[in-house]
């Protein structure tokens, strides 16, 4: 598998569902999980640990799960904040203010689609076919 998205409850759902369509798209392998950083932080630490390319980390407010993956791995953890209270200003200050040696590629509030285009990116670097996919999604958007 190459990418691991999981959401920090089941309410994150709305948000997932933005991240697997573009994946989708692109043909991208991907697991969906649920694991709160808070409620379950064990399977959290095992599904960090597991042979996964890339980590998407949904979550709302607190945010803790993104950090918590990142804790556990030396793969790129795209984190994506949810407006669950505050507007997801919460979830995204959590997400984006992490202490140093623990990054967390942080995008905008609900913004599933940026994580997954994030992801791909990063999985371009090392797949010719998916680079071709980007530049060519790129190109649409230019018009």
């Amino acid at each position: 598998m190459k990418i691991l998205v999981v959401m920090g409850s089941k309410s994150d759902s709305r948000v997932a569902e933005k991240v697997t369509s573009v994946l989708d798209e692109f043909g991208v392998e991907y697991d969906v999980e649920i694991a709160s950083a808070h409620r379950n932080p064990k399977k959290v630490e095992e599904l960090a640990k597991k042979n996964y390319e890339v980590f998407i980390a949904i979550a709302g407010l607190s945010a803790a799960l993104p950090g918590v993956i990142a804790s556990h791995t030396i793969k790129p953890v795209i984190g994506v904040p949810v407006s669950a209270k505050l507007g997801g200003i919460d979830a995204l200050i959590s997400m984006a203010q992490l202490p140093p040696g623990v990054p967390v590629a942080t995008v905008g509030i609900d913004n599933g689609k940026n994580a997954a285009l994030l992801a791909i990116e990063i999985l371009a670097l090392k797949d010719e076919e998916l680079r071709k996919k980007l530049e060519e999604y790129k190109k649409k958007l230019r018009g």
